[in-house]
């Protein structure tokens, strides 16, 4: 059995299902973990969340920021995008129930498992955590959006979860200011300050990096046992440089790669966007 881990998929289901290929991926024995942002941008998002939700508990995600856009748009929080790819799950009959399956994922998913290098805790994430935020507080903080998702109170948080203001946490936040930051750093983030402030505005990879900020991952500070895998970032090109923070989103939607990683071995699977061509 082996457990994969998947970068930004966005909609580029020809490419899911080659790499799943690629790796002989066994839904009755492996599983199948997703950074997030499932749908968007991409050719073939009904098809991707389709397929992603019929491999029921062999698949684990988080949520991106593209699969709240998405709950946004089906519960009628927001409207269409120029960019969006969405209109086909829009329209299937079974729209509202794709929306009620995404609720019901976590922001955060930690799991330990048995690695080449020992019993490991994995932390799952779609963008990153803030400085000083632990395993356990991460997972807190990521459960309070997740409760409000599952509620009645859905429609009013995602009415105001757009915005890049409060740009820092702290503890005393409330309402709806402080799920918005939450949900900042765990699906929009890349680039931070040792006091929590966030810069959303650049996009582009560290080198870029805005005076006294950093990227998000070179803040934390874990032991052997812990693991970080994100997506999101597809500037990073896949690279950390940092020891047990691993970066999946290789931007196959821009043309380039879908990455998996096994996380028993670290080893890393990829299939180019044209593969499908």
């Amino acid at each position: 059995m082996a457990t994969y881990a998947i970068g930004d998929i966005q909609g580029c289901y020809d490419q899911l299902i080659q790499l799943l290929d690629k790796v002989n991926f066994d839904p009755a024995a492996d599983k199948l973990w997703a950074v997030g942002d499932l749908i968007n941008r991409g050719p073939k998002s009904l098809e991707t969340l389709r397929f992603l939700k019929s491999l029921g508990n062999t698949f684990t995600t988080v949520l991106g920021n593209h699969d709240l856009h998405f709950v946004a748009m089906a519960t009628g929080a927001q409207t269409h995008g120029k960019k969006d790819t969405l209109q086909d799950i829009l329209d299937d009959p079974e729209c509202l129930d794709y929306c009620h399956w995404l609720r019901q994922q976590p922001m955060i998913h930690c799991e330990k498992l048995d690695t080449e290098s020992g019993r490991q805790t994995f932390l799952m994430v779609h963008a990153g955590i803030a400085p000083g935020w632990s395993f356990k507080k991460a997972r807190m903080y990521g459960a309070e959006v997740e409760a409000v998702l599952k509620s009645d109170k859905c429609n009013k948080f995602l009415n105001r979860m757009y915005g890049d203001e409060p740009d820092i946490w702290h503890d005393g936040l409330t309402g709806m200011e402080r799920l918005r930051v939450i949900t900042n750093y765990l699906t929009r983030v890349r680039f931070c300050n040792e006091e929590t402030q966030l810069n959303l505005a650049i996009k582009t990879g560290p080198k870029t990096a805005p005076v006294g900020f950093r990227p998000w991952f070179e803040y934390q500070q874990l032991t052997p046992d812990k693991v970080i895998i994100f997506g999101h970032w597809a500037t990073l090109e896949g690279v950390t440089n940092w020891p047990n923070i691993h970066a999946l989103d290789t931007g196959c939607v821009w043309g380039r790669e879908l990455t998996a990683l096994r996380l028993e071995d670290k080893q890393r699977y990829s299939v180019p966007y044209n593969s499908s061509k």
